[in-house]
């Protein structure tokens, strides 16, 4: 028996979330599923563990979990998983000592899809770059038990035909945080609100900007120190077929 970590992919509309919940079609409870099915260990056995929560709706492309195999063959575990699996991709894969958190990351990477139609590029570039730096975010997040207190690394916005392209870059975020941020980039390149009032915010002042849908965000990576992930050979006929769900789905939509 060894524990891996492994990357994995989905998409947040098939779940009420990545983390198990009783009754709830979750991420974990589908990956738990995926692992017995193809026979590796008992549920305690496997001691599945994840690196990152997110919320129903929010897509992962590098979201991590880790748990114990009897596989000795990685190439092979992948491809049983993904043979198996009805909603989960399971992308690359690492060996980890027992030890390993997935949860002690060195950089979390996200990736917002905001449309740009009517806005103020230069007030959306102007608002994202507040939250650069050491900032205590308590105004843009659902408070759990964790500080506050974060370094945001970098906030890019990139522009393309009708959509900003958003990427925040931490060691980790706060509940909520990037979903409120972004509500608070839209805000202001509406015009609806102002940089001064995200200021306030960021010194601790009682504004709120409300939430920003979830299915624009997406987990791209999750960077560790000296782990190296494998990919799969194949994500197997699931991948395809997504593609030729939203081919179809796209010349509809054309069509009008």
């Amino acid at each position: 028996m060894k524990r891996v970590a492994v990357k994995i992919a989905y998409f947040g509309d098939e779940f009420a979330g990545s983390q198990i919940q009783p009754g709830l079609r979750t991420v974990e409870g589908d990956a738990l599923t995926d692992l017995k099915k193809i026979g590796t260990l008992g549920d305690n056995a496997i001691d599945l563990k994840a690196a990152s929560r997110t919320d129903r709706g929010v897509n992962a492309i590098g979201n991590v979990i880790v748990f114990n195999t009897a596989f000795d063959d990685n190439a092979a575990l992948l491809k049983a998983l993904n043979a198996v699996s009805k909603g989960v991709f399971y992308r690359s894969i690492a060996d980890v000592g027992k030890g390993f958190n997935p949860r002690h990351a060195k950089e979390r990477v996200y990736r917002y899809i905001l449309p740009s139609f009517g806005m103020d590029a230069d007030s959306v570039r102007e608002c994202a770059s507040l939250f650069v730096g050491t900032h205590d975010f308590a105004r843009f997040c659902k408070h759990d038990d964790r500080n506050t207190v974060i370094d945001m690394r970098s906030v890019t916005v990139d522009e393309d035909i009708g959509i900003f392209i958003l990427e925040f870059r931490s060691e980790y975020f706060l509940w909520n945080q990037i979903r409120r941020m972004v509500a608070a980039i839209s805000s202001v390149g509406w015009g609806d609100s102002g940089i001064r009032d995200v200021e306030r915010a960021l010194r601790g002042r009682d504004v709120s900007f409300g939430v920003a849908r979830p299915d624009a965000l997406t987990l791209m990576d999750i960077v560790y120190d000296n782990v190296s992930f494998v990919p799969a050979e194949s994500l197997g006929p699931r991948a395809g077929e997504k593609r030729f769900e939203l081919i179809l789905r796209n010349m509809f939509l054309d069509s009008l």
